[in-house]
């Protein structure tokens, strides 16, 4: 054989006996006795040994399953998978549409349900699953490879030899959520919640055979870089998506007016009851790929889609009892205690009631019925009260004087509804600013949630948050917790220790300086850079920038200039806490261009260029388009060099973008 049928055979094999390994130790069932297999796997083997250069990366001869292996790892989304924006009218949809022809008129859309699931990534090479990961956080997820190979209805080998990455929903159907809870009651097990999360907690199993007893499917929506396959717009996404095997949901349509896309909301809102999954609103997108770079990107959201939400489930159920939290800024919340009551899919028996005006206005009581809702179908929360079934004279509502934790007397400024508990050594706040700084939105230490917390802070290993540091001198003891084992606990201490060095916005905003979310927390660490320059910020200097005003600037004063606050910050930087100095782009050499590289880059591979790109002040766009400023091309561009020429956009090769950039790197 020559060499050229000797990788081709190389290739066919690896394709084979993966499939075999799937069918063998994922789904329990092999199609093929163990004396072919060994044969395969011994000519793979010789092959491998004479092209060693050749060798594929997700080859079998591996230890066996090396190329499932995850545990969960962090997986880096090369291209980030952004959220949506929500809306919740048909007059938000308007403006949405009104945005969109102000920038251009010749465009449609595509409407999908949003299946109440998990977002997923599936990446392929040459035709075989070799990735799974979640969405995370958009830029970074995690490892579930072996879990979504599971799912039967996610194929595992796709009908064109292609390496592609395809995104989607991971759901759990209602009536296996019914089934598997059925099994669970007679076994005296906890019921599942709800399909969502259901889903994610099957996703995120450690044991594969178990998240294949949950019954998954999978729904495919979109492409990465659809482009490279001749794809332009979502329908042929979507159509590509079912001719590659993928289940994709089908009641999407193709509307040419906001006024179709309103219409089918109003049938789908009837509908999505009789559906056998779980759909919280519908996903509107303009229809044409090569618009989107035109309509343009927010930090968090494309402009070119939304996603509308349902009208909330609102149900009736009777107020029990008021009690209440405190805050990691002081902030008292009184949250209604109610019948347990289902609302849409989980069973509620805490609502918030926001504030004393809240309670007040709406007449609220203790033994009322009141009606409840999810917010933003998460959270729920007290709407108003069922008046014409109150039978007896209930007492009016009356705000508590003193904070439910510590008994200090509770303050409220003038033109504020919240009342506040001012005691800095209160238990309850303490408790709520380990929680909030541990947190994802803030420090990120992973493995450090709000029941390890309040376990920790209960047990008097974590009397405040640099007490997060010191955790480690008691190891010993934290190892003799229940489900603390030996890898949890180094997991968490390397989660605490990379925490160290997190950003400088994010630290500030874990502090819980009232007042400072993390818009300002970023606004601080961009203008004063570091923290000392944070830490030293005048009221004039605080007050000139565009997101700090009078209030906000005061609070910010305040707080460094509180001896207890500076004595903390002094133990965080002693026990080695460094947060990162924000980092401006330092040069503007492509300040204001959006850049496309297309074709085959043969000196830098393409996240190297698009990383150069950026670092200068430029735009990596991954489309052409009137805004492009520039295209470099190189061997094998297509179309996009194609609508380059066409639109006379200047185009360079990659020696010419070299000689742009070599004072540079």
């Amino acid at each position: 054989m020559s060499r050229e049928q000797d990788i081709k055979r190389m290739e066919e094999l690896v394709k084979i006996l993966n499939q075999y390994n799937y069918e063998y130790y994922v789904l329990d069932n092999p199609t093929v006795d163990d004396v072919e297999y060994d044969s395969l796997t011994r000519e793979l083997k010789n092959l491998e040994q004479k092209y060693p250069s050749d060798i594929l990366p997700n080859t079998p001869t591996l230890k066996v399953g090396d190329y499932l292996k995850t545990d969960l790892e962090e997986i880096t989304h090369k291209v980030p998978m952004m959220s949506l924006q929500d809306v919740f009218s048909f007059d938000e949809l308007y403006e949405f549409d009104e945005r969109i022809k102000k920038v251009t008129n010749k465009y449609t859309y595509t409407c999908e349900l949003k299946i109440d699931g998990i977002a997923s990534s599936i990446h392929y090479t040459d035709g075989l699953l070799t990735l799974g990961a979640t969405r995370g956080k958009g830029t970074v997820g995690e490892n579930i490879t072996k879990n979504v190979l599971t799912i039967e209805s996610l194929p595992k080998v796709l009908k064109e030899h292609i390496s592609i990455e395809v995104r989607g929903e991971v759901f759990m159907k209602k009536s296996v959520l019914e089934y598997l809870n059925n099994i669970r009651k007679e076994n005296n097990e906890p019921l599942l919640a709800n399909v969502r999360n259901a889903a994610g907690g099957s996703l995120r199993q450690l044991d594969p055979s178990v998240t294949k007893e949950r019954r998954l499917d999978q729904f495919a929506y979109t492409i990465v870089n659809p482009e490279q396959y001749g794809i332009y717009s979502q329908i042929e996404a979507l159509n590509y998506l079912k001719h590659l095997g993928f289940n994709v949901n089908p009641n999407y349509r193709h509307c040419k007016t906001i006024n179709e896309v309103i219409e089918y909301i109003k049938e789908f809102d009837e509908k999505r009851k009789t559906l056998d999954y779980a759909t919280d609103g519908i996903v509107i997108k303009v229809n044409e790929f090569d618009l989107y770079d035109e309509i343009g990107y927010t930090v968090k959201v494309p402009k070119w889609a939304v996603a509308y939400k349902f009208p909330a489930e609102i149900v009736t159920t009777r107020l029990k009892d008021i009690i209440y939290t405190v805050g990691r800024t002081g902030i008292i919340t009184p949250n209604a205690v109610l019948d347990p009551v289902l609302i849409a899919g989980t069973t509620v028996a805490r609502a918030t009631l926001n504030n004393e005006d809240f309670i007040t206005s709406r007449d609220i009581r203790i033994g009322d019925m009141v009606r409840v809702r999810k917010a933003g179908e998460i959270i729920p929360e007290v709407v108003d009260v069922d008046l014409s079934r109150r039978t007896t004279n209930l007492p009016p509502f009356k705000m508590i004087d003193c904070c439910p934790v510590c008994g200090s007397r509770l303050l409220k400024g003038d033109n504020e509804a919240e009342h506040y508990c001012k005691n800095p050594d209160c238990g309850g706040r303490i408790l709520e600013g380990i929680i909030h700084f541990a947190s994802r939105v803030a420090m990120d230490i992973e493995g450090l949630g709000e029941k390890q917390i309040e376990l920790l802070y209960n047990l008097g290993y974590l009397k405040d948050i640099a007490d997060i540091y010191l955790l480690e001198n008691y190891k010993q003891e934290i190892l003799l917790l229940d489900r603390f084992g030996d890898k949890k606990v180094s997991n968490l201490f390397n989660a605490i220790n990379k925490s160290k060095t997190q950003d400088l916005d994010r630290f500030i905003f874990g502090l819980g300086i009232r007042l400072v979310g993390a818009k300002a927390s970023k606004s601080l660490a961009k203008t004063f850079k570091t923290l000392k320059g944070i830490c030293n910020a005048t009221y004039e200097e605080l007050i000139s920038i565009p997101d700090i005003g009078e209030v906000m600037a005061n609070s910010i004063v305040d707080y460094f200039n509180t001896k207890k606050n500076r004595d903390l910050i002094i133990k965080l930087l002693d026990l080695g806490v460094e947060p990162k100095e924000y980092n401006e782009v330092t040069y503007d050499l492509f300040l204001g261009k959006t850049i496309v590289l297309t074709g085959t880059l043969e000196k830098l591979s393409r996240d190297e260029g698009n990383a150069i790109i950026e670092k200068l002040g430029g735009k990596a766009a991954s489309s052409v388009s009137k805004k492009t400023s520039f295209v470099v091309a190189g061997p094998g561009a297509g179309s996009k060099l194609a609508k380059a020429q066409e639109l006379g956009i200047p185009v360079y090769n990659e020696d010419d973008f070299l000689e742009m950039i070599k004072d540079y790197l």
